[in-house]
């Protein structure tokens, strides 16, 4: 089922919406957590360690039991970024040139989100800064995980 889907008029183009994110039993949490302005994690109450992308067993231990949403800070650094000037879909036709960032959470580097830089320069975005989410409805009925510079 798609987040949202409810929210969109019938008279909507593909130009009013971002992509829809499809959500399932594994991710569910995550996009639950984000229309809360909390960012979730998986970890593995097993070993500890923070499993994202979600999946259904702890790549470290291979615990199939014992993973559980945590929370987590949102701080970070940015492990790599790019500006974005094709638009990919139309939604995004007038948005371009726009940021790509991969975020290395502070609870373990290991865990990268992919995100957007907001309120910043794309071309003064480098590796290594922090930074710190954020959370932004980005369409009715779709919030997302933002990030900004902390």
């Amino acid at each position: 089922m798609s987040l949202a889907m409810n929210s969109i008029p019938e008279s909507a183009t593909a130009a009013d919406y971002p992509p829809l994110p499809e959500t399932d039993k594994l991710t569910e949490f995550f996009w639950e957590g984000v229309a809360n302005h909390q960012l979730l994690i998986l970890r593995c109450g097993a070993c500890g360690t923070y499993v994202h992308y979600p999946r259904p067993i702890c790549p470290k231990c291979l615990s199939m039991d014992h993973l559980a949403p945590e929370q987590v800070s949102g701080r970070g650094t940015i492990y790599s970024h790019t500006t974005t000037v094709q638009p990919f879909h139309p939604f995004y036709v007038d948005k371009v040139p726009y940021n790509l960032i991969v975020v290395a959470l502070e609870e373990d580097a290991d865990v990268r989100i992919t995100s957007n830089l907001i309120d910043f320069p794309n071309d003064d975005i480098r590796i290594g800064m922090p930074v710190q989410v954020t959370f932004q409805e980005v369409a009715p009925g779709l919030t997302l995980p933002l990030f900004k510079l902390a």
